[in-house]
């Protein structure tokens, strides 16, 4: 897969993006959505934001135009804030774009790391297949173009998600590539997750935590994207710009309609 062709052809859909252009001197906040949401499900989100950004204009457009519309007005730069499959989606973004101009990145209970489990997403996509069989459609030329195929990553069939991803592998480094300063360029980057999401499995992926071949959790230090700084993950946290945000008794759908979790992990990045 050549580099430019990453987000422009990725089988992962690039979703409706919700845009606040800001008014009244915040930057803009940029909200993109997840695998089964639309811009109603984060209408709670926005009258947060509101709150804290008196005189948001919201409106609703194709991701990559509004994106660099609304960065070519923000000389400050702007905050991305992404949900769920929209996480990965976002840092493909920013892993491509060498002038992206965003501050913060908020990753909202989105699997940085993987996806490995039985969860009714999967059941929804998947209902003749288990979390054991999965590998069977995803790692080959066809189930890559699913976009959940792309982030999935079997702890036990590791060779074949090596060779056979064409998404997150790239992302994570897993497989050499040209990107890590341009993911640098953000100045803060906040991971927030939960126990009790159901959905992100395991739900520390959404810390860049994830299973080794025992499923038993390595935690995101301990990630050897993290040990050898694949793209960028170790030096953003040695410059102190990586912070952690633990939810519980939080179902994956209620992320982004969540009042504390919105004053505790979000609102004050927003600035």
């Amino acid at each position: 897969m050549k580099t430019p062709q990453m987000i422009r052809d990725s089988p992962v859909p690039l979703l409706l993006l919700l845009t606040g252009v800001c008014i009244n001197g915040y930057k803009p906040v940029i909200i993109v959505h997840g695998l089964f949401d639309g811009p109603k499900e984060f209408k709670t989100m926005f009258r947060y934001i509101n709150k804290v950004h008196p005189g948001t204009e919201v409106k609703v457009q194709g991701f990559r135009k509004a994106f660099d519309d609304i960065v070519q007005k923000a000389p400050d730069g702007v905050h991305l804030l992404c949900f769920s499959q929209g996480g990965l989606i976002c840092r493909a973004l920013l892993s491509m774009a060498p002038d992206h101009k965003v501050h913060t990145f908020i990753s909202l209970s989105s699997p940085q790391a993987g996806q490995y489990g039985n969860t009714e997403y999967l059941k929804r996509v998947f209902p003749d297949f288990v979390k054991k069989t999965v590998f069977r459609f995803c790692y080959n030329r066809v189930g890559q173009k699913v976009s959940i195929c792309d982030y999935w990553n079997d702890p036990h069939h590791r060779s074949r998600y090596l060779q056979s991803n064409s998404f997150l592998a790239l992302l994570n480094g897993d497989r050499p590539h040209a990107w890590r300063e341009n993911f640098l360029r953000i100045k803060k980057l906040v991971l927030i997750g939960g126990p009790d999401d159901g959905v992100i499995t395991p739900w520390q992926s959404s810390h860049f935590g994830f299973y080794d071949s025992n499923e038993t959790i390595v935690e995101m230090r301990n990630q050897e994207f993290y040990r050898n700084d694949t793209f960028g993950l170790k030096t953003l946290n040695a410059r102190g710009d990586v912070s952690m945000c633990l939810h519980s008794g939080v179902k994956h759908v209620q992320w982004h309609s969540n009042y504390t979790v919105f004053r505790s992990c979000i609102e004050k990045w927003l600035t």
